[in-house]
């Protein structure tokens, strides 16, 4: 359960993270906002690493086997690039509508192939008809 509504937290937190990114885009430019972001993020991450024990160190990231998998900020700042653009030229509801639909199905795709470490599953049908579901639930939602 808890995982549950962690992930809706997550996703609110995105959806908002988005606007607001979009809003200070439009008063600075698009890599001052981005740089802030990742900036102030690596502020509450090391406050948090502080305050929870300091569990880990960053020398443990010298040891990582595949060194691909550091390539997450690299990704968040393309991330927080893509968002604000796509808020920007779709508006906040339709932007997260493409966005969550292409995180469904690239989380499939990942599970599918078992790439990146994760533990490979079997094709269900079930879950394409759910993916074909959200598509027809934007084209629903952009009808006019």
């Amino acid at each position: 359960m808890l995982g549950f509504i962690i992930a809706i937290i997550s996703g609110a937190l995105m959806s908002i993270q988005g606007v607001f990114n979009t809003g200070v885009t439009k008063q600075s430019s698009i890599w001052v906002c981005a740089s802030f972001v990742q900036f102030s993020a690596l502020i509450v991450c090391l406050g948090a690493w502080v305050i929870t024990g300091r569990e880990g160190n960053f020398q443990d990231l010298i040891k990582i086997e595949n060194k691909y998998m550091l390539l997450g900020g690299v990704l968040g700042a393309m991330i927080t690039y893509t968002v604000i653009k796509s808020v920007d030229t779709l508006g906040p509801a339709r932007a997260n509508m493409f966005i969550i639909t292409a995180q469904m199905l690239v989380a499939y795709l990942v599970e599918l192939l078992g790439i990146f470490g994760t533990e490979k599953v079997e094709f269900e049908w079930r879950k394409l008809i759910g993916i074909l579901i959200i598509v027809i639930g934007i084209i629903t939602f952009k009808w006019k």
